[in-house]
């Protein structure tokens, strides 16, 4: 396997038999519970995972969004759960109480809705056949479940 289909599956979670994005959607939020007590950390690895995931998916993707391609899952989920980072998130990510998990699950649930129904400009981004279309639909669809996140918190501490 090229070091670009090793990135552009998330290490091989893109070539899970059943749901592909989900898995791969399901290993980004794993992966990133240790980014959460860190707000820089988790904005260099969102940067970085966008930057290297287009690169590796420019050379691998031919124009299709091949289901084996989760990086851009990757950088959606991420971007995803950023405002986790900001608040009453534990020191120690291995110590998640219910009210953090049910946070999680919201991130989770609004990423994907928004990367399988494609509104707006997820699906403008879709339309395009490149690298740039591939990440793209992830990362508006990271950035939509995240404001809608971000809202919601802010409502809950303000109420």
């Amino acid at each position: 396997m090229t070091p670009a289909r090793l990135v552009a599956s998330f290490g091989g979670c893109g070539f899970s038999p059943v749901a592909p994005g989900t898995v791969g959607s399901l290993a980004a939020l794993v992966f990133g519970l240790l980014f959460l007590p860190h707000p820089f950390v988790m904005g260099v690895a969102i940067l970085l995972c966008c930057a290297i995931g287009y690169m590796a998916t420019a050379r691998v993707s031919d124009g299709e969004d091949h289901q084996w391609i989760v990086i851009d899952e990757v950088a959606g989920m991420w971007i995803a759960m950023f405002p986790l980072t900001f608040g009453p998130m534990p020191v120690d990510p291995l110590w998640l109480d219910r009210l953090d998990i049910l946070w999680l699950l919201l991130a989770f649930a609004l990423f994907r809705l928004f990367d399988i129904t494609k509104p707006g400009p997820v699906g403008w981004f879709d339309r395009r056949h490149d690298a740039i279309g591939i990440m793209g639909d992830d990362i508006v669809a990271g950035i939509i479940a995240a404001l809608l996140l971000a809202t919601a918190r802010m409502l809950i501490v303000m109420a």
